[in-house]
């Protein structure tokens, strides 16, 4: 039964969060913002108030694809929000701006998640091997190895969390000083931002579950020994 409730957690857990984002993304992709600004005019507004010139803002193919590369210092924005003039589109935007303002002032938790990408990537392609290793052929010390590559993806999925937090705070505070939205916009907005850190939130929150799972599994089989 406990599995069950486990293994139930750790699939709604993920859908929920991308079925809240989904239902807030859609409904205020239908509500024109007053400044109706496009998402690429609300980028570059907020980048030029900052002093970021040299970011470059560029459409990109997909569906909520959005996202900030700083090895090229480019934000680049899917169609629907770079050409849209919705509070949705001016939310995503700013929030993708947030991330450079961050990477411009050497916000610590960001440096720190790019530094544990090439770990994390490591972690995320090769633990599954060694746990399921681990696992059935009964060896603690493989799965233990499983483990802590697996801590280091999970440790990367905890340090999104201030980042993205910290870059939505950074898009709210842009884009009413800024006067892009107004009044009732601003709960919009938010609503918009809180339903996006909810995926990782979630995704944080199911790595977390899986890895104290493998680490009382691993105790269990110690005990045995």
């Amino acid at each position: 039964m406990g599995f069950i409730i486990y293994f139930a957690l750790i699939v709604l857990i993920p859908i929920w969060a991308q079925v809240k984002v989904k239902s807030a993304y859609t409904k205020y992709s239908r509500v024109a913002s007053s400044s109706h600004m496009r998402g690429a005019e609300v980028a570059r507004r907020i980048l030029d108030s900052n002093g970021l010139y040299n970011v470059e803002v560029v459409e990109t193919r997909g569906r909520l694809t959005d996202h900030y590369d700083p090895r090229s210092k480019t934000v680049r924005l899917s169609s629907e929000n770079y050409h849209g003039h919705s509070v949705a589109a001016v939310a995503i935007a700013a929030h993708e701006v947030g991330h450079a303002i961050q990477d411009q002032q050497d916000y610590a938790a960001l440096r720190i998640r790019h530094a544990l990408v090439p770990v994390a990537n490591i972690g995320s392609n090769f633990s599954w091997v060694l746990i399921m290793i681990g696992i059935f052929a009964q060896l603690s010390g493989m799965l233990l190895l499983g483990i802590i590559f697996m801590a280091a993806a999970v440790l990367f999925q905890l340090v999104t969390l201030p980042v993205e937090f910290n870059a939505s705070n950074r898009a709210m505070d842009q884009v009413v000083s800024l006067g892009i939205i107004r009044n009732e916009e601003e709960r919009e907005t938010k609503k918009v931002l809180n339903a996006a850190a909810l995926t990782y939130v979630a995704a944080a929150a199911v790595a977390v579950l899986e890895l104290v799972r493998l680490v009382l599994i691993y105790t269990g089989m110690q005990r045995e020994d």
